[in-house]
């Protein structure tokens, strides 16, 4: 079942042209983005996650619905898609802060709330940062920061631009190990990557882009679960 389709659309930004035939995404699957700085990728993911409208013409549908720019439903799509950007902005205040924002914004409180920061905060290995500032903590710990507050969120769709950029090589494969988890889950994942070795690593499908163009789609002969980290 699809959860994504995009059909001849456009988006501009000053002289590029993100340019998308035809591009599908299939619910409960991993996807790894790719192409060379400048090819689009960043700008296809703030399409996806519905930050930047497209041209006029075209169609998009996510999760069974039609994409209506500029709808009062619109947030209502919004609320079910998480970007995490490749240099990730906190919130002043504490990690804990930094997590229960978009939580209660989504109604939840109390013991619901507590459960999913502390597993999020579980899931990225940040155990005991709950009062830890925001402004105290290291590139490394606010880009985990970021992507527990990303996962606390349970999205149908996560866009991940460059997650492992920065990592050292375990963080890196801690995090990959995580990543391939989720479709199992019940979400779907666009990872954008300039490691060319991580898309095999990771399993998934391949899209592929090129000066604004998507060029390709490679389907994986095996799921993301049982790529490299198939017996995690």
């Amino acid at each position: 079942m699809a959860i994504y389709e995009l059909n001849n659309i456009e988006l501009r930004r000053g002289a590029f042209c993100l340019s998308i035939e035809q591009l599908l995404l299939e619910a409960d699957r991993l996807y790894t983005l790719h192409g060379e700085n400048g090819s689009g990728k960043s700008s296809l993911l703030q399409l996806l996650a519905l930050l930047m409208p497209p041209r006029k013409g075209g169609s998009m549908r996510f999760a069974g619905q039609e994409v209506i720019w500029q709808a009062r439903p619109l947030h209502r799509l919004r609320q079910q898609i998480t970007l995490l950007e490749q240099n990730p902005l906190l919130l002043f205040g504490t990690v804990d802060e930094n997590l229960a924002f978009g939580l209660k914004l989504r109604g939840l409180q109390g013991q619901q709330l507590r459960q999913r920061i502390d597993q999020a905060l579980e899931i990225t290995g940040l155990q005991g940062f709950n009062q830890r500032l925001a402004r105290e903590l290291s590139g490394g710990e606010t880009r985990r920061v970021a992507l527990a507050r990303a996962l606390a969120l349970q999205p149908k769709l996560l866009l991940l631009d460059e997650p492992t950029a920065n990592l050292d090589a375990g963080q890196v494969e801690a995090l990959e190990r995580f990543l391939v988890t989720l479709p199992g889950q019940g979400m779907s994942l666009v990872v954008a990557t300039h490691d060319s070795a991580q898309p095999r690593r990771l399993g998934g499908a391949q899209i592929h882009l090129q000066g604004g163009r998507l060029q390709h789609l490679d389907w994986p002969t095996q799921p993301a679960a049982q790529a490299r980290y198939g017996n995690a």
